[in-house]
């Protein structure tokens, strides 16, 4: 998947980027590269939120759906958006009447932040809604956002109640206990979790999804993080420990370095740049049979 929710500005920095041709001649450049490394994968454009069929117009028109091979949409009615959770089916037809390619919910959750009871409504709802007319539904997510950490939002603080639904998107709670909708996963539905540099839940993740039957997963790779100490070895110890599971892979966030701005929803200056990230991660973890493994992540592909 490239990149994620790039219409919204907590992820994409399109005062910069106006009219998107950046973003488009970035995703375009690493479709094609992954082309190149492993014609196979399929190719996922990142999950755009709000869901709105005009901004896939408006990709068309930049030629980036001649590049890729599904379109990937986000939902959170319960908490953030301004439609009933009961609309989801339209809001998948609005993106089919404007698109061919095939149509995943890569996010789609409820918060825990008034009532356990609505996040478990949400879900058996979502589930019921969705998975007979898509093939892929990520619930979001597997853990609670710690309260120590911040969320990946434009205001912080200044959201509100809106800001605080962040912490409590997960079905196991900060102290690691289950929370009433983990005891009622539905049958094919798949999960999104994404995790930080080094993050110390990795380890307990991996029994919760055995014990929850997930087949499908989605997480990411940082091209930020790419340019941390040692981030070749944590990214090869989750890709690892994840290895059992159908994964969607991520890709996303500008290095500060390479950005028009000095923020990880900027722009990059040059938007081949993101191509060489892309296609190492996919020579590593997603190669063709019996390819070598790519050079190290620090010596060329990513060198200024």
């Amino acid at each position: 998947m490239l990149w994620n929710e790039p219409n919204n500005l907590s992820h994409w920095d399109f005062q910069i980027d106006k009219d998107w041709s950046i973003f488009a001649r970035m995703v375009i450049a690493a479709a094609r590269r992954i082309r190149e490394v492993n014609p196979a994968l399929s190719i996922v454009l990142g999950g755009i939120s709000p869901i709105d069929p005009n901004f896939i117009r408006l990709l068309e028109g930049h030629g980036v759906l001649d590049e890729i091979d599904v379109v990937a949409i986000h939902g959170f009615p319960l908490d953030w958006n301004h439609w009933s959770i009961h609309d989801w089916p339209r809001k998948v037809e609005e993106i089919r009447s404007v698109c061919k390619k095939p149509v995943w919910v890569s996010e789609a959750g409820a918060s825990s932040f008034g009532a356990e009871e609505v996040q478990l409504f949400g879900m058996q709802r979502t589930a019921e809604l969705l998975l007979p007319i898509v093939e892929r539904v990520h619930w979001y997510s597997l853990f609670d956002l710690p309260s120590t950490w911040t969320a990946t939002t434009r205001h912080k603080e200044a959201e509100g109640s809106a800001y605080y639904r962040h912490y409590y998107m997960g079905l196991i709670r900060e102290d690691g206990t289950p929370k009433l909708s983990s005891e009622c996963f539905p049958a094919g539905l798949g999960l999104c979790q994404w995790f930080h540099f080094e993050d110390p839940r990795l380890d307990s993740a991996v029994p919760w999804l055995r014990k929850l039957q997930i087949k499908y997963l989605r997480t990411g790779l940082s091209w930020a993080d790419s340019f941390r100490p040692n981030a070749e070895l944590w990214f090869d110890r989750q890709m690892s420990a994840l290895s059992e599971f159908t994964t969607t892979l991520t890709l996303c966030f500008t290095p500060e370095h390479l950005g028009h701005v000095p923020h990880h929803t900027s722009p990059p200056r040059n938007a081949k740049e993101f191509s060489q990230f892309a296609g190492w991660a996919v020579e590593r973890y997603a190669p063709r049979p019996n390819v070598p493994p790519p050079k190290p992540l620090e010596l060329e592909l990513l060198a200024e």
